[in-house]
């Protein structure tokens, strides 16, 4: 009973605390003490961190797992320091899968169950590891006058900045290349063929066959057309000899369409 109401005495006390120190501003109603472990409930304190509503052991509990370990500290280790030896004596050495897979292809084997069962049949180990074999190569010998990094970009000369010399130069590049490129075209046009023209596409073209009438009824043969927009015969005959002549170097079966040469 004594061990009960001690801590029914310390949960007393500190929920007076708690409440003075938290519960600053004043509240209505009844102030139960689970109020004080449910964060939703808990006012914060003016000028303080919001309280979470757990409980602390008290200011002179330590947190933390103690050390039972006397090992002399510092001053042992520096003056016994104990080295580490590789013992390789009652060390059984391990299998090497690599040199076994590669005696196996040397012997013609190439799927993984004929390596499988060359791997039950035959053994090879590694090398036993000696202190030798971990010491590592000296670096390399490195000049005395050697530098590292990247060398640094020459400066720009601001004399030529002022100038204006770099759009000059830039000019006088684009300039020589327009020339060089009007050159070629010059030479080029000179070299190529002589283009056609529609006198010459008409002088080697030949004219179309006439083609032949369409049938009619002889009924209708001597009937003339009900419509007809030239002013005369002449007209229409000159019309006509200009299309046939003209419908070789125009698109279409019948060569109304658009000329063929631009």
């Amino acid at each position: 009973m004594t061990t009960q109401d001690d801590q029914k005495e310390g949960w007393r006390s500190s929920f007076e605390g708690l409440k003075e120190s938290e519960m600053e501003s004043p509240r209505v109603g009844v102030v139960r003490e689970s109020m004080l472990h449910r964060p939703l409930l808990i006012k914060p304190a003016l000028g303080k961190t919001k309280s979470r509503g757990l409980s602390y052991p008290g200011p002179d509990f330590v947190f933390g797992t103690a050390t039972t370990v006397q090992d002399g500290g510092v001053p042992e280790a520096i003056s016994s320091w104990h080295t580490h030896t590789m013992s390789t004596r009652n060390r059984e050495a391990e299998r090497d899968f690599i040199a076994l897979n590669r005696e196996g292809v040397k012997s013609g084997l190439v799927t993984a169950k004929e390596l499988q069962q060359y791997r039950a049949t035959h053994d090879i180990r590694q090398q036993p590891l000696t202190r030798e074999g971990f010491r590592r190569s000296a670096p390399a010998r490195i000049p005395a006058d050697a530098s590292f990094g990247i060398t640094n970009r020459p400066s720009t000369p601001i004399s030529e900045l002022i100038e204006y010399k770099y759009a000059q130069r830039w000019l006088e590049e684009q300039q020589a290349k327009d020339k060089i490129l009007q050159a070629h075209q010059h030479k080029k046009a000179q070299l190529g063929r002589i283009q056609d023209t529609r006198t010459t596409l008409l002088r080697k073209s030949r004219p179309l066959p006439e083609a032949p009438s369409m049938w009619k009824m002889p009924r209708f043969q001597q009937v003339g057309p009900a419509l007809d927009t030239f002013r005369d015969p002449e007209a229409r005959k000159k019309a006509m000899s200009t299309h046939h002549s003209e419908s070789t170097s125009r698109r279409g079966i019948l060569g109304q369409g658009t000329y063929t040469v631009d």
